[in-house]
């Protein structure tokens, strides 16, 4: 149908890893031969990009540092394809992050561009980022627009696993909220997915690229109110089954069996919400009803709204208290509050009686307790002092020794550094899609042969701009001082960068830019030792690759520039 198809948009330039045999060329079928990966889409990562044809006019000359209208300072692209690029840029005048998209004047989708961003704008609606500017001039067209720092697609969500149902409800409800606004000021996207759709620190659920990133990918549809349902319910879907609705794999999902047609989410992994499952289905299968209910299907976000509504409230789970140690070792019982429990094999003691039937029995019973402590104690001391004296005796005899307050406090020489043991890890996603999310594990299973990749690049080095970086967040389970890291990596050559830095948890509330760095190296050989690392306490650790050397073909990619970590080891 004509709603799927539009869907199909996404996912010709999404696929996934394939294996060698299936991955030939396939970057230049799709128009992106250049600098990058077929899998490794970035259209959208705080920004949008798009499939291209061929003979679209080029872009002007820009670079970081240039400047737009004397107040947009660009500073790092992060896509360049199909005559437009997409900033990370600063603007100078109110001192915040936006991002940037610029085409040529006389590209072919300049006035659509204008004309939708000038739209979007208008309607100012919280849910989606927002469109600060859309100017002409000098022969060029941009469109300025929010920059979320604090934000995480829904890609790098669905990379380590499938949302809560909670989770799932509030992004759908907000998201079929927002796009029924929208259509009712005629406003559609068209091009919604997971790389369109952020969860903000605080837990709200916004949308980029309204309107704006389907006329850069000249993008429509004759009937986009039923094309943005259908995308709401793959949305759906993806966060349920941590799968994409279709045969083909896309923004790093695999997609469904082969042959098998679209089934409902609770049929393809277990315990999934039932009624979230077949609000999915009402979404996707818009020419027909679910197989277990016989519902109407939503055509549009409006009536998916209303099917919201009329669903059972999924509530938060019950947050769980856990009691610190201090007090986990107290017990509360009638009559023995305060007291420790008794060891085992220890008898309990007999609870004290009452003040008026206390007898000068209890009273002889104190005082002889008072008296055996004293004893003890100046049987210690003695003994102490005992102990003392030969030592000293010792000292004498041997005459080779002696030792002194000074040789006390110089006596305390620091220990070998230990391991620090690994408690988790996750792949940290700052743009576009992801790397390996599921092979994290294997850099630390104590396994050299077993190994985390990342996509391939047909240009390097560096990866920026057309990634900023790759890596992985470790958890050492508590705060830990960190003296060295070892990372083992599969390819030498030339070469391979990493850093360390200090994060805040495993998904970190904040980009690379705003975590303090600890270390970093740069090697042509097999392996990376950062010994000098800044003296820090922290519980979770970004190891991050900014380089990559040019490797041979493999099992699962052809030569270009990619790594591979083996093994990761920290001491403190």
């Amino acid at each position: 149908m004509a709603e799927r198809s539009t869907a199909a948009v996404d996912v010709a330039d999404n696929s996934g890893d394939q294996p060698l045999t299936a991955q030939a060329d396939q970057s230049t079928a799709d128009g992106v031969a250049q600098n990058r990966e077929r899998d490794t889409e970035s259209d959208e990562a705080q920004g949008s990009g798009g499939t291209g044809g061929a003979g679209m006019a080029s872009p002007p000359e820009l670079h970081s540092g240039h400047k737009l209208a004397r107040r947009y300072r660009l500073e790092e692209c992060v896509t360049r394809l199909d005559g437009f690029s997409s900033w990370r840029a600063v603007d100078e005048k109110l001192r915040r992050a936006v991002g940037v998209h610029t085409l040529p004047a006389d590209h072919a989708r300049a006035r659509s561009v204008l004309a939708a961003a000038r739209s979007s704008a208008l309607l100012g609606d919280p849910r989606f980022v927002q469109v600060l500017d859309a100017v002409e001039e000098n022969d060029l067209v941009y469109v300025v627009h929010e920059w979320l720092p604090d934000a995480i697609e829904l890609t790098a969500l669905l990379a380590t696993g499938p949302l809560e149902p909670h989770d799932a409800y509030q992004m759908v409800s907000q998201v079929a909220s927002a796009m029924a606004a929208a259509h009712r000021e005629g406003l559609a996207h068209l091009r919604l997915n997971p790389n369109a759709v952020l969860r903000t620190s605080s837990g709200q659920w916004r949308i980029r690229g309204l309107a704006v990133n389907a006329a850069l990918r000249g993008v429509t549809s004759e009937t986009p109110q039923r094309a943005d349902t259908e995308a709401i319910g793959a949305l759906l879907y993806a966060s349920l089954t941590q799968r994409w609705p279709y045969e083909e794999d896309a923004y790093g999902l695999s997609g469904l069996p082969k042959d098998i047609g679209l089934i409902a989410p609770d049929q393809v992994r277990a315990g999934v919400h039932r009624g979230l499952s077949e609000l999915s289905m009402r979404a996707l299968a818009n020419d027909g009803a679910t197989a277990s209910r016989h519902e109407a299907a939503c055509t549009t976000p409006e009536e998916l709204v209303k099917a919201i509504g009329e669903m059972p409230r999924i509530r938060p789970p019950e947050p769980t208290f856990t009691a610190p140690p201090e007090y986990q070792r107290t017990t509360y019982q009638q009559g023995n509050y305060g007291r420790p429990a008794p060891h085992p094999g220890v008898t309990a003691p007999v609870p004290t009686l009452p003040a008026p039937l206390q007898s000068r029995t209890g009273k002889a019973l104190k005082w002889g307790v008072s008296a055996l402590l004293i004893a003890a104690l100046g049987l210690g001391s003695w003994q102490l002092a005992d102990a003392l004296m030969d030592s000293g005796n010792q000292s004498d005899d041997q005459n080779k020794t002696q030792t002194t307050d000074d040789g006390d406090k110089n006596s305390a020489v620091p220990g070998p550094a230990k391991p620090l043991k690994i408690q988790g890890a996750k792949e940290y996603i700052a743009s576009g899609d992801a790397q390996a999310p599921a092979d994290v594990a294997r850099t630390y299973d104590g396994n050299s042969s077993t190994y985390w990749r990342t996509k391939r690049y047909n240009d390097g080095p560096e990866l920026a701009p057309f990634k900023p970086g790759v890596g992985i967040v470790y958890d050492l389970g508590s705060a830990q001082e960190v003296s060295t890291a070892q990372v083992g990596l599969r390819y030498a050559g030339d070469h391979t960068t990493v850093h360390l830095y200090a994060a805040d948890s495993l998904t970190p509330s904040v980009g690379v830019d705003g975590m303090k760095e600890i270390g970093s190296l740069t090697t042509s050989g097999s392996s990376a030792d950062l010994k000098k690392i800044k003296p820090v306490k922290a519980r979770y650790i970004l190891l991050w690759i900014t380089a990559v050397p040019n490797a041979p073909s493999d099992g699962y990619s052809s030569a270009g520039y990619k790594q591979a970590i083996t093994d990761v080891k920290f001491t403190g």
